[in-house]
């Protein structure tokens, strides 16, 4: 838990804005406008993570993700996991745990983080 209030984070984010113009990539870490950045960014970073955080993505929604940017339907996710599209749908409708063929499957063929298809 941090101890940054509203009032800090507004103000490191309008540091943030006048010192973006200010820091370049070619910046040397020395720089001092480059240590207010690195400063001020920690603090609202620290500050959005408890606020605001961001959750994992569920097994489903990193799927969907894929078979979106594949452009498969599920009868085409289904044919490449070497499975049935009713099968498919059973696993995204939370209706059948994955099997460890499929985990492997998914990590394989799609790419999917093992760490996500354990999490379910």
């Amino acid at each position: 838990m941090t101890n940054i209030t509203e009032k800090q984070y507004r103000e490191a984010e309008a540091k943030i804005e006048e010192l973006l113009p200010l820091v370049k990539e070619d910046t040397p870490i020395s720089n001092p406008n480059y240590i207010d950045l690195k400063r001020v960014s920690d603090i609202v970073e620290a500050y959005e993570n408890e606020h605001y955080p961001i959750g994992s993505p569920t097994l489903r929604e990193v799927i969907e993700l894929r078979m979106f940017e594949m452009k498969l339907k599920q009868k085409d996710l289904a044919e490449l996991l070497e499975t049935s599209a009713s099968r498919i749908s059973e696993y995204l409708n939370g209706k059948r745990d994955i099997t460890i063929e499929i985990a492997r499957a998914l990590h394989k063929k799609l790419n999917i983080d093992s760490d996500i298809i354990l999490q379910g």
